[in-house]
């Protein structure tokens, strides 16, 4: 079957769909990156999942290994604010020595890591939760930007909506770019290119992938959830956060209402606590990052086939394009 769109992503990467599936806190190992490799896009290892160096380069071997020469992608997170520079740097010098096809890096200006990087021969993507970040991020030199809208999960910022953003960015930047949040089915995909989006990031629609290491009861719960089953939390500390609707997202709302200050919130939001809940499948406990598009989640299924049904259901919205007139989906996938 011909290849559905060719846009730059999808050239360079040499990806069949113009879909990158973003790194996931503790759930992005090699296992799951390869399974988004051999389904024809692109997945990014999260480097502050593994508690060192030697970790994460046993990891990353791995999944070159499980990729057979198909490329694959690391995420190196600079959030916290207070995260540590040599940890980060670490972590460059790592994906950098060993020859990472591309570096999602988020949280922090990383124009300190870019000549690295690049020397290294990795295109780097800035994900950022609004054009204003973006636009900075094309100013320091890097390869495209993934914008991310307050759809997504994890840490959108106080951004506007996907569609909002993906239009404003078409007519501003002039790197390619991806848009988020919210993104789960193939319409959507179409949709984002003829806004002028170069691909799409998807994260929550991958979570109750077969590939994916969680406990079967947090699957269930996804695959159970609605649009209206996240929130937000830690907006009065400045760090916006969308996850699942819990016990414990109630619970830091109601400190957040009482004007609770730091060291109240953020033990409930600890790291440590959402991976628990991913091993032991109490999803009541932690703050477990999930976007509006766990409305797409209809069943655990391996990685390949959530790509299948993207795929089909892109080919079905450029048909319907087709039916009302538009010239331009006549030559969509014949080359």
């Amino acid at each position: 079957m011909p290849k559905l769109f060719r846009t730059e992503i999808t050239e360079r990467l040499n990806l069949r769909l113009p879909i990158l599936a973003g790194g996931l806190q503790w759930l992005a190992d090699a296992h799951y990156v390869a399974a988004a490799a051999r389904a024809g896009i692109m997945g990014f290892i999260t480097a502050a999942s593994f508690e060192d160096d030697q970790a994460l380069r046993r990891e990353i071997r791995e999944c070159r290994r499980l990729c057979d020469g198909k490329p694959f992608g690391v995420n190196i997170s600079m959030l916290p604010k207070g995260a540590s520079d040599s940890r980060i740097e670490s972590m460059v010098n790592v994906v950098a020595d060993e020859g990472v096809s591309m570096v999602e890096t988020s949280g922090r200006n990383p124009e300190a890591y870019l000549d690295r990087l690049h020397a290294s021969g990795a295109l780097v993507m800035h994900k950022v939760p609004g054009l204003k970040y973006a636009l900075k991020a094309q100013e320091i030199g890097v390869d495209l930007v993934a914008i991310v809208g307050s759809e997504c999960g994890g840490h959108p910022g106080e951004a506007a909506g996907t569609f909002v953003q993906a239009c404003l960015a078409a007519h501003q930047l002039r790197i390619p770019y991806l848009v988020g949040g919210g993104v789960g089915t193939g319409a959507q995909l179409v949709a984002a290119l003829a806004m002028g989006a170069d691909g799409v990031l998807v994260g929550t629609r991958f979570l109750a992938a077969e590939e994916i290491g969680a406990h079967p009861d947090y699957k269930a719960r996804l695959v159970a959830a609605t649009e209206s089953d996240t929130t937000t939390i830690l907006s009065s500390l400045r760090n916006t956060m969308r996850v699942l609707s819990n016990e414990t997202s109630a619970r830091i709302q109601a400190l957040e209402r009482s004007h609770a200050g730091l060291d109240e919130i953020l033990p409930l939001a600890a790291g440590r606590i959402a991976r628990q809940a991913y091993q032991d499948g109490d999803f009541n406990h932690g703050a477990l990052s999930v976007g509006q598009a766990v409305a797409f989640i209809d069943r655990v299924q391996p990685l390949n086939a959530i790509v299948d049904t993207m795929e089909r259901e892109a080919r079905e919205a450029v048909s319907r394009l087709a039916r009302l007139g538009s010239p331009f989906t006549a030559s969509i996938g014949t080359e």
